[in-house]
């Protein structure tokens, strides 16, 4: 059975200031995801989900969902604000989903097999879907999922602070946990983040990061469901609560259901959290060796 690749494309992006899933980066205007896209297709992927928002279905269709239709199976997911909450009778006053996790759960119904994560926005390379495509195809079972962490020094934007998730690695090589760390930079004295108390802490530039490129079995979304009721019910009053899958990944491992295997990538992530990154990410693409227009058109 070949895996799934699932790609969160339903951010609104209020950093960047508009639709960085289709914005063009790649040297014939390509978006960033079209690289996953193509990398996972030589990987051996099967089959593509895009989670987006529904006000952006036609642009996101006329820039990128037309090309990739031709090459692999592909459907569309909707992550909107009552999406996966049909059991909650009276629904919370929010201006947007409840994050990464919501946003699996709004694909459900396409996850049968399993799937790799990945945001629309990052660029995470063919070394990393090489590795987990075949951890998928291979390895992946209800009780054993994996990731590719990346070094955090090569994943950090020149333009502002960034949040990644830290994660500690046992001596076997299975994740113990990630915790969601934000206001991260590279500062004078090295790379720092930045606790709720304004107190500054030292990072190394090889500590691994998660970059959400997860590889996980479809047993996972009982326990998400579950999770995301929980979650929903114990935050109704807080309009800015967000689901994250790193949190489902930790509660999961506390509780001894499942082990997740890290496979470590050194190569450099490419993103584009500012307006700014366009360029740096620009000129990175443009020097790789991917063929232009990656579809032959």
């Amino acid at each position: 059975m070949k895996p799934t690749l699932l790609i969160l494309a339903a951010g609104i992006g209020s950093r960047y200031g508009g639709l960085k899933q289709v914005d063009g980066m790649g040297p014939a205007g390509e978006a960033i995801l079209e690289f996953s896209v193509y990398d996972a297709i030589q990987a051996g992927f099967g089959k593509i989900v895009f989670v987006i928002r529904k006000d952006i279905e036609k642009a996101f269709r006329d820039k990128i969902g037309h090309k990739i239709e031709a090459k692999i199976h592909t459907e569309y997911a909707y992550q909107e604000l009552d999406s996966a909450l049909e059991w909650l009778a009276e629904k919370p006053t929010r201006e947007k989903p409840w994050g990464t996790g919501h946003a699996i759960l709004s694909a459900k119904k396409f996850l049968t097999e399993p799937f790799a994560t990945v945001n629309a926005d990052d660029f995470y390379g063919a070394e990393a879907f090489d590795a987990l495509g075949s951890f998928l195809s291979e390895q992946c079972t209800p009780s054993n999922y994996g990731m590719v962490a990346y070094h955090l020094g090569n994943t950090l934007s020149e333009n502002g602070a960034v949040s990644r998730g830290v994660c500690q690695i046992n001596e076997t090589g299975y994740l113990s946990d990630v915790t969601e760390r934000t206001k991260i930079e590279r500062l004078q004295d090295g790379i720092h983040f930045t606790d709720e108390s304004g107190q500054r802490h030292f990072l190394a530039d090889n500590t691994p990061v998660s970059m959400n490129l997860w590889g996980l079995h479809h047993h996972i979304l009982d326990d998400l469901d579950t999770q995301f009721r929980d979650f929903v019910q114990s935050h109704l009053d807080n309009p800015r609560a967000e689901f994250y899958i790193p949190t489902v990944i930790n509660n999961l491992l506390k509780d001894g259901k499942i082990s997740l295997k890290v496979l470590t990538s050194t190569s450099q992530w490419y993103g584009v959290t500012y307006p700014e990154d366009k360029e740096t990410v620009q000129r990175a693409l443009s020097n790789m060796d991917y063929p232009r227009g990656l579809w032959g058109n």
